[in-house]
């Protein structure tokens, strides 16, 4: 036995005892060895089972501190027993001076305000609920302010399955605010990206189709033009050839065909009715060129455009067209608004914008569209003018598509859907934008938004 250790009992083979002879001592000397090996086999044990139990302490301390969700449990009473080091970075105050005190009393208000009771009533929830409870209450932060926390409460059992008390974890709601407000604009960012490629696609595919129709449109235009000019000089010739011929006296039977046919009130007006054509001859055209920027670019020449003239002569169209009672209010500038542009591209948004107001508003008595001039809100900003009419207004699922080509919620034949699409691709042109919301008395509302020319 040189191998082990020494024996802490004396050599009971020399002490003479009565009626025991020596392998009676040799057997309990054997039994004394093995319950000493024993011992130091369970020492052993020992040691290993407290340096696991430390390790394992370590790596909960190391979740708790790395946590950033704060983190308290209490005892059925609700005196906080353990918290983290997000509870107590947010309290202001060490896990040592918080283990004992109620947790009620780290509420905003102190243990007798109402996120207090709150409190009090999850962790009474908790203890008859295995699934927990959830509270949203408003903890004081080391500066007495109020930071609201969603906290998750659920009951803590002993190997028994009995609650001996309550484990709360909250986040505070401010990060969840943040996330979320992140989350939304992203989502916004992405339903605008979508709008602008399916956009982008419809207006590809209608270039396809505006190309051939705008240039087969180019000769009847053309041939509408000749004509109208080659009208005027026929005019002209009538009436010098009707001033000779009429210069004398008249038969009574000539003179009074010539009243009842009202020779002269035709010939006074006949040159307003050829200007009259010659200018929808003149707006076709321009329609035409407007058509062509779904499938070239336009290379129209742009400059300083008076934006209140392009109005009132918008207006002057409209009324003299097919809502001469339509009525308009509209105050030009005192100084004249230029921006840098095409003005028949301009004309053309506008006359849309003017005549869409008075279509919508056909048939009310009180119909009417006022249009305003917002000066830009700071050096280099852009201009609003707005186009507010009380008519009907757009039904709200109509909003997100009114500038799709073809679409129109006007009846069958009185719109073709492209009038919108074109104005907003010429107002995208001039670096600007054209917009719908609801009117503030009924109705609605486009705006248009453009660069001064110093600006722009």
């Amino acid at each position: 036995m040189s191998d082990r250790l020494p024996s802490p009992h004396p050599d009971l083979r020399t002490l003479p005892l009565e009626g025991v002879d020596e392998s009676t001592w040799v057997d309990v000397i054997h039994k004394m060895d093995e319950v000493y090996a024993q011992l130091l086999a369970d020492e052993a044990a020992r040691e290993e089972k407290n340096a696991e139990l430390e390790r394992t302490q370590q790596f909960i301390l190391s979740l708790l501190t790395a946590m950033s969700d704060v983190l308290l449990a209490c005892d059925q009473q609700g005196l906080i027993e353990e918290t983290n080091a997000a509870l107590c970075a947010l309290v202001g105050r060490p896990d040592a001076v918080l283990r004992g005190t109620p947790a009620a009393a780290l509420m905003m208000g102190g243990a007798q305000g109402e996120d207090a009771r709150r409190m009090r009533e999850a962790l009474a929830q908790s203890q008859t609920r295995r699934d927990g409870a959830v509270v949203e209450v408003a903890l004081a932060d080391a500066m007495g302010q109020p930071v609201p926390v969603d906290f998750n409460c659920t009951p803590r059992l002993d190997h028994q399955g009995r609650v001996i008390g309550h484990v709360c974890v909250g986040r505070p709601l401010g990060e969840l605010k943040r996330a979320y407000r992140a989350l939304q604009e992203a989502h916004e960012a992405l339903k605008r990206t979508q709008a602008q490629l399916l956009h982008s696609e419809k207006m590809a595919s209608l270039g396809r189709l505006v190309a051939g129709v705008a240039h087969e449109l180019n000769n009847p235009i053309s041939f509408l033009l000749g004509n109208v000019s080659a009208l005027r000089k026929y005019a002209d010739r009538l009436e010098q050839y009707l001033g000779a011929v009429h210069a004398g006296p008249l038969p009574p039977e000539l003179a009074a065909l010539r009243q009842r046919l009202r020779i002269d009130a035709a010939l006074a007006d006949l040159p307003s009715v050829i200007d009259g054509m010659t200018e929808g001859a003149h707006r076709t055209a321009d329609i035409v060129n407007a058509l062509k920027r779904f499938s070239v670019i336009d290379r129209m020449e742009r400059g300083p455009v008076d934006l209140g003239q392009v109005v009132e002569q918008a207006i002057h169209w409209v009324r003299k067209g097919a809502a001469p009672d339509f009525r308009i209010d509209w105050t030009p500038p005192a100084a004249p608004v230029q921006v840098l542009g095409s003005a028949g591209q301009l004309l053309q948004v506008m006359l849309n914008l003017i005549q869409n107001a008075a279509d919508a508003c056909a048939g009310r008595p009180e119909g009417r569209l006022r249009i305003t001039l917002e000066p830009p809100e700071r050096p280099g900003g852009k201009l609003r003018l707005r186009f507010a009419d009380n008519g009907p207004g757009i039904a709200p699922e109509h909003v997100a598509r009114v500038f799709d080509p073809f679409f129109t919620t006007k009846p069958v034949g009185k719109g073709t859907g492209l009038g919108l699409s074109i104005s907003y691709g010429l107002i995208d042109q001039h670096g600007g934008h054209l917009s719908l919301a609801p009117a503030a008395g009924g109705g609605a509302e486009f705006t248009v938004e453009l660069p001064v020319a110093e600006a722009a």
